[in-house]
């Protein structure tokens, strides 16, 4: 963190094209932090700067890697990629242009400007008394998105929740604040994480209250933030929790059916099944080349592969070339190229039905995950749910199949890696993978990226992860 602490110095914004348009970051040349949210411009322009940053690190390694270092994906290994280290485990802490430096840069960078809407919001609200209501959805807003970054940082940099008893195995600093220069930032235990995610988003969960949002899932409304207080619960395995908020998150958001399922990730159409997405428009992040669907860098595996040909009538089937076995969720193909979105869905309620019959089948509730999982086959063999029989009708049996599920479900969203680690499995790869990595045994320090290098060495407090 010492090392970016110039590139957010100076506080980056979005100027608005229009209410709606999420444009280029765009440094306020000299003016100062203090200054810049001295007026509610400021704070309103500080809002989208926010969601575009987080866009930022989204669009290029963060959700690549969890999928590259799995066992569901093929990369092209003919010539070098921006994650061939990822994919062949040999992560460098020295690599700061690669997933190891930029994940950790432009998620800081992100968490910096969260953080300075947090902090000038209340004495904003002190000073336009009228516009409390605007700023008080702000600052739920800007909690959201600190929970998120979070969240995200340490799935990257630090084991799971459950690699220890009490979580006190060592996460990522947990800056609720931009540290000065001389600051020297230590990490905080997984567990003290954790909290602090959850504290952000029960709070923002408060400011909205019981306020339905008309809002679209461009923004973190109250629906987004039921979702990822859903999928933290089951992190820390917490079922309870977890089933309760993704049913929340699933009540106020219904699956998408049929080609609504499709064109959710081909269009930018707004009713889709996303509970909180990032906008893309005129953007063009590396995720796109890297997954592009005629010549894709990553492709399906062949257990994926057999996992979506299991049944022929797979709607998801639709969502990958039959040629290169790329997906398409992130390929836009007809659309025009001045009006093009490349959005990412962060969390849709497809998601929060896995959350929810995983964590019910931990806590023995076989009839009711079997429900959830029959709703979701359902809509993706196009049947009607009393036409789906499962077999599982065991704690362990249900287990592997709800593992399966999140494969084909959720394969190129950022999630297989921690799905891996998180429920303490091997990482196998099929044989003819291309990778010089064919296994990854459960537990492992090559789980987790190292800190840079050039954090490590500046900063005095900062401890390198294990292995490394």
């Amino acid at each position: 963190m010492k090392y970016i602490k110039t590139l957010v110095v100076i506080f980056s914004f979005v100027l608005l094209n229009s209410c709606s348009d999420f444009l280029e970051i765009d440094p306020i040349g000299k003016s100062t932090t203090p200054v810049f949210f001295s007026d509610m411009d400021g704070i309103r322009g500080a809002v989208p700067g926010a969601y575009a940053t987080v866009y930022e690190y989204y669009g290029e390694e963060f959700l690549l890697y969890p999928d590259v270092a799995s066992d569901m994906l093929q990369v092209n290994t003919v010539g070098e990629t921006s994650m061939t280290s990822q994919y062949n485990y040999s992560s460098n802490p020295e690599e700061e242009i690669t997933a190891v430096g930029s994940i950790w840069t432009y998620a800081f960078e992100a968490l910096a400007n969260v953080n300075n809407i947090i902090k000038y919001q209340p004495s904003l609200l002190e000073k336009y008394p009228a516009n409390e209501d605007e700023l008080r959805i702000i600052k739920a807003e800007a909690l959201f998105l600190r929970a998120l970054i979070h969240f995200d940082l340490v799935r990257v940099y630090a084991q799971p929740y459950n690699f220890t008893a009490d979580a006190s195995h060592l996460g990522i600093p947990v800056l609720t604040d931009t540290p000065s220069s001389d600051d020297n930032v230590a990490r905080n235990t997984v567990s003290e994480v954790y909290t602090q995610i959850l504290k952000d988003l029960k709070e923002s969960e408060e400011i909205y209250g019981d306020e339905i949002s008309a809002r679209s899932s461009y923004y973190a409304t109250k629906n987004a933030v039921h979702g990822l207080l859903a999928k933290v619960y089951l992190y820390m395995e917490e079922w309870t929790n977890a089933v309760n908020y993704a049913s929340l998150a699933i009540t106020s958001t219904p699956l998408a059916e049929g080609d609504d399922y499709v064109n959710m990730f081909l269009y930018a159409i707004e009713n889709d099944e996303s509970l909180f997405k990032l906008n893309g428009k005129l953007k063009e992040p590396e995720i796109i080349d890297f997954y592009d669907y005629g010549t894709p860098l990553g492709y399906a595996g062949d257990k994926l592969i057999g996992l979506l040909n299991e049944n022929p009538d797979d709607l998801r089937l639709q969502l990958l070339n039959e040629d290169t076995s790329g997906t398409l969720k992130y390929a836009k193909i007809d659309t025009d190229i001045n009006d093009r979105y490349y959005n990412i869905i962060v969390l849709r309620t497809s998601e929060m039905y896995l959350i929810r019959a995983e964590a019910n089948n931990n806590l023995d509730n076989i009839d009711l995950a079997l429900e959830d999982i029959k709703t979701l086959q359902a809509r993706n063999y196009q049947k009607s749910v009393s036409e789906i029989t499962i077999s599982e009708n065991s704690k362990e049996t249900l287990a592997v199949l709800i593992d399966k599920e999140r494969s084909k479900e959720l394969c190129f969203e950022g999630n297989r890696l921690y799905d891996l680690t998180r429920t303490k499995q091997n990482m196998i790869r099929d044989d003819n993978s291309t990778s010089t990595v064919k296994e990854v045994l459960y537990p492992n320090s090559l789980f987790v990226l190292p800190i840079p290098q050039k954090e490590v060495d500046v900063n005095s407090s900062m401890i390198q992860n294990e292995g490394y």
